[in-house]
Order: structure tokens, then C-alpha cells, then sequence
């Protein structure tokens, strides 16, 4: 039996959507394919704005060096189980990360820690919504009405999931999504950052493209810095440091085109999860999810407390190999970031609040395998007792 952590979302239609598109010998960076693409996407999603990118790291990066352009220096909470990006951007852009804790039950950064570790210097919230489960809460909001502190979503995980019956992704200032080759749907790479502010739109935009003032929409923008730098070329005013995160129109084909089977294909890998959970053991595995509102496109496994040893741990990924399971340990981006290598040279410029409890046990004994569309149960049901035989 072999299953495979990821599954191809490129299906051969959407391969002859792109084919009758070179065709026709256009231009192929940047157009008339990805403006379409982001004002389909932002129905979707139910906001007003949309940049294409080139990856879901791009988005994270790009968002915070909107911030930057607001604030020289400060602290940015995020949690201890995210993706490596989320923190890389944070760092490149000269802000503090400050590590907080999270739930089991969602895996997403606990209120109570976040509450806590929000003082005067910080900037904004980064919120992780993993592996398709929602992070947000009421209380969350509330708090930052409140503290009017900047929220930035980060959903590269969690396509089409909900709060309170509206979808992830709407409720920050600005929020992420990733179409990775794994991920809910798929442009090859390719990522996209929402939002329903004019100004961050139009300096998201600016910033897509090298910080040229000619990407704005916005012409009375355009015209205060055209008028205050007339020894420059209007063409050619570099307004920020910016990037070259620009798509191209082959990615916004694949993504026109498979924006259209989301929402059908997130139903079935929801079904798939509910019955991967029914089917579990709850004597040796977890399965308290908060599943109202998930979007999941992975089987999350996590060892209940008995059973969180070594032993077990090597007995289980002992077994998953020996039946062809793909797996990963540590379900997203490897478990506590604040334990890669990579921040050993930034030692003075991140924070831990207080203890990563959870985020440890899920480090050490939280797992995810593939979950898409076309799983049928009966090999979901096969999977299960493998793991029940334990």
C-alpha cells in the first residue's frame, strides 16, 4: 500500500486550458491573466483587493515590508507552530518575533498567551490558521478592536475554511494564501495577499514590482510623488526597496481554472477527515479537533498522552514505513520553529513568552498525512486500522 503526502492538483484540463493559451503566442509575464485571476479570487474570498504572487512565502514577506514602511522597528506575535516564512519575513523586515504558545484542539496561537504578550511595542498579530483549522476566536477579534493592533493573516493552509461562517482571510488588515503544488488548489507556485484597504493594496502592489510608484492605482498617489521628485522619470520612481515578486499568466491560467472546483473539492477532503477521524483508535490517538468551519487538506494524527513516549513514536513511524505512508512529524513546518538552527544568529532578536508546552507535544508526537479529493474510504478505512493495530 503506498500513500503519498502530496497528491497533483494539475489536472490534464487545466494543462489544455494553458496549451490553447500559448497557442495564440502571448505575452506571457505579468497581464491581463493575473488581474483576472486576483478580481476572481477576491470574490471568492469576499474582499475587496488581491496581488497575485509568486509563492505563499512571497505573500508573507511582502506583507510585512508593508509594515516596515509604517514602522522602523517593534514586536510581532506569532506562534510557535507555523511555517519557517512567517518568521523569516519578520526577521528580514527588522521586527521582533515573539513566540507564543497554542491550542491542541486547533493548533492555532492560544488567546490567553497572545492577550498577555501584547505590550507597547507591538505591531501587529501574525496568525497561523494550520493545516486548515481556524485560529481565530471572538475574543481574539475583540482584543484587537480594541488595542487597534494590525492582524495579518496567514492561510496558505486553510483555502475556503471559517469563523463564524465567514471565511478565513477577511478578517485581517491583510491576509495570505499560498497555491503550492500541496496545497487546496495549485498555480504550480504561486501565492496571493487580500485585503479591503485601498493604501495597502496600492503599496503591496508597488512593492510586487521593485517599489515602482507606476504600479499604484491610485493617481492622486501617483501625482504627490511625481510632483515632489520632477528630476526623476515618472516610469522609473523607485518609491520603496522593493521586490520582483511578479507571476506570470501560465500561473494565473491554473489558478483561474481551478478556483472553479475549490469549494467541491474542500467538501470531499472535509468528508475525508471526519471519517479518518471516526475511524481512529481514541484510546491512542487525539481526536478532539475543532472541526467547525475546517478546511483541511491533511490527516492530522497526534498521539493522546499515554502513548507519548519514544518508544511508541519509533514503533508508529516504524510502522507508516513499512506500508508506504508518507508522513511528517511535527505537522507545520517541523514542529517549534523556535528550535531551527536558523535563529541561532538572531538570538537577541526574538522572544519566547513564557512556555511552548503545546507546541512542544505537537513537535514531538503531532503528525499529518495526505488527505485530497479523490480518497476513497475505503482506503482511509485501511489506513485507520493500521494505525489502530498499534
Amino acid at each position: 500500500m503506498k500513500h503519498h503526502l502530496m497528491n497533483n492538483n494539475i489536472t490534464f484540463d487545466d494543462n489544455k486550458k494553458v496549451i490553447n493559451f500559448l497557442k495564440t503566442n502571448p505575452r506571457l509575464t505579468n497581464g491581463k491573466k493575473v488581474i483576472d485571476f486576483e478580481k476572481r479570487w477576491s470574490k471568492w474570498l469576499g474582499v475587496k483587493y488581491s496581488v497575485f504572487v509568486n509563492s505563499g512565502t512571497s505573500s508573507n514577506i511582502i506583507s510585512l515590508a508593508y509594515l516596515k514602511t509604517k514602522y522602523t522597528q517593534g514586536e510581532i506575535i506569532v506562534p510557535a507552530l507555523t511555517w519557517v516564512s512567517d518568521i523569516t519575513s519578520i526577521l528580514y523586515n527588522n521586527f521582533k518575533p515573539v513566540f507564543v504558545d497554542i491550542n491542541l484542539n486547533n493548533l492555532g496561537a492560544a488567546f490567553d498567551k497572545i492577550e498577555k504578550a501584547v505590550n507597547k511595542n507591538t505591531r501587529a498579530i501574525f496568525l497561523t490558521h494550520v493545516l486548515g483549522f481556524n485560529s481565530l476566536s471572538d475574543k481574539l477579534l475583540k482584543l484587537i478592536k480594541k488595542k487597534k493592533i494590525f492582524l495579518i493573516e496567514d492561510v496558505c493552509e486553510s483555502h475556503g475554511a471559517l469563523h463564524k461562517n465567514k471565511k478565513l482571510g477577511t478578517f485581517g488588515n491583510i491576509s495570505n494564501f499560498s497555491f503550492y503544488y500541496a496545497h487546496h488548489m495549485s498555480t504550480i507556485e504561486g501565492g496571493m495577499v487580500c485585503t479591503n484597504d485601498k493604501e495597502i493594496y496600492n503599496t503591496i502592489r508597488i512593492l510586487r514590482s521593485h517599489g515602482m510608484l507606476r504600479e499604484s492605482n491610485d493617481k492622486k498617489f501617483k501625482n504627490k510623488f511625481i510632483n515632489l521628485n520632477k528630476k526623476l522619470n515618472k516610469e522609473f520612481l523607485f518609491l520603496y526597496p522593493g521586490y520582483n515578486f511578479r507571476s506570470t499568466e501560465i500561473n494565473a491560467i491554473y489558478g483561474i481554472n481551478q478556483l472553479k472546483r475549490l469549494d467541491s473539492n474542500n467538501k470531499k477532503r472535509n468528508r475525508n477527515f471526519k471519517f479518518f477521524l471516526d475511524n481512529l483508535d481514541k484510546n491512542l490517538f487525539y481526536t478532539k479537533f475543532d472541526l467547525v468551519g475546517s478546511s483541511n487538506y491533511a490527516f492530522t494524527i497526534l498521539f493522546n498522552e499515554k502513548y507519548r513516549n519514544k518508544y511508541f513514536r519509533a514503533k508508529f513511524e516504524k510502522k507508516l514505513g513499512s506500508y508506504g505512508i508518507e508522513f511528517r512529524r511535527g505537522m507545520a513546518g517541523g514542529g517549534n520553529q523556535t528550535m531551527q538552527p536558523y535563529l541561532s544568529s538572531y538570538k537577541k532578536k526574538y522572544r519566547i513568552f513564557k512556555t511552548l508546552k503545546n507546541t512542544n507535544i505537537i513537535h514531538d508526537y503531532g503528525y499529518y498525512i495526505g488527505n485530497y479529493p479523490d480518497l476513497d474510504k475505503n482506503k482511509i478505512k485501511k489506513i485507520c486500522n493500521i494505525l489502530n493495530a498499534l
